[in-house]
């Protein structure tokens, strides 16, 4: 399965997921960092990926999102953006709306 194909695979199956740096409970930068706080302050569960376990991966998202860099929280498939999006449509209350309209998913995904 090319890179293409095991994103849109990951998308498929986690309604709320989160490209990082890192892993939860040990997030490799600040950014990914305050993703992770935001999703915990919405309480919802949510599928990560951390993108330094797989290089292709990583270079994939890229290409596939065109976004340059990480985190990328996508919600039913669809990126949302990074940290700085997530603070902004967090405090305005739209996160929590989109976050609503996804179905549960796994609290860990390391595929």
């Amino acid at each position: 399965m090319d890179v293409t194909e095991r994103i849109k695979k990951q998308l498929a199956e986690n309604p709320v997921i989160l490209y990082m740096k890192g892993s939860p409970d040990f997030p490799q930068c600040g950014f990914s960092g305050r993703a992770v706080q935001i999703l915990e302050n919405c309480g919802v569960e949510y599928a990560y990926v951390n993108i330094f376990e797989d290089p292709d991966l990583r270079e994939g998202l890229k290409v596939y999102s065109q976004w340059p860099t990480f985190p990328q929280l996508y919600i039913n498939g669809e990126l949302i953006g990074g940290s700085d999006i997530m603070l902004d449509l967090f405090e305005s209350g739209e996160l929590q709306k989109r976050l609503k309209g996804a179905a549960p998913a796994s609290a860990d995904s390391s595929e």
